[in-house]
Order: C-alpha cells, then sequence, then structure tokens
C-alpha cells in the first residue's frame, strides 16, 4: 500500500503564528490595562484563566503545524493503524429488506 503525501499545513501555521505574535504583543505592550482588568475581582477573576486558555489554544495550533511543516510527526500507535485499516476495508452491504407476510 503507498502513502500518498499529506498536504502541509504553511496557511494555518502562518496564520495561527501571526495571531500569537499579536497577542503576545499586545499582552506586553497593553500590560497595564491588562493587570487593571485582572486585579479587579469577582467576575473578572475569570479573564487569566480565559487568556490562558486562549495564548495556549492559538500558541499550541501555531507549534502543531509547525511541526508538521518541518515534517516532524507523532508516530502512529498499533491501533491507529488497525482503525484506519479497518476503515479502508469497510463497505456497505446490501441486505434484503424484511417483509412482512400476511397469513391468509
Amino acid at each position: 500500500m503507498t502513502q500518498v503525501p499529506k498536504k502541509k499545513p504553511t496557511a494555518k501555521m502562518l496564520l495561527f503564528g501571526g495571531l500569537s505574535v499579536i497577542l503576545y504583543t499586545t499582552l506586553f505592550l497593553k500590560s497595564e490595562t491588562v493587570m487593571q482588568f485582572f486585579t479587579r475581582g469577582g467576575i473578572y477573576a475569570a479573564l487569566p484563566i480565559a487568556t490562558v486558555f486562549l495564548f495556549s489554544y492559538i500558541h499550541g495550533s501555531f507549534a502543531g503545524n509547525f511541526w508538521s511543516v518541518v515534517g516532524i510527526e507523532a508516530q502512529k500507535t498499533r491501533l491507529q493503524e488497525k482503525m484506519e485499516q479497518q476503515k479502508s476495508r469497510a463497505r456497505r452491504t446490501e441486505r434484503p429488506r424484511p417483509r412482512l407476510r400476511a397469513h391468509t
């Protein structure tokens, strides 16, 4: 079985890389404003947590796409390989529809 080469996610890498740069730049340039909101208390206490999730998602997506573009991929486990083989072998079989027969 020959493997079809995957398309490298260069556009996604550039998009998430740019977003990551914008987030970090904004955070450092507006650090005083950010700290004013983060230290207010109440509902604002959720802002640092939301910010961490946002940064983690954006930077993690950039890093994952970067490694894919470079050509470094995670090794597939045997279970993943087996599931892919089953998907490629799976085919739909036509079965006759059940019919009701009236007894006379």
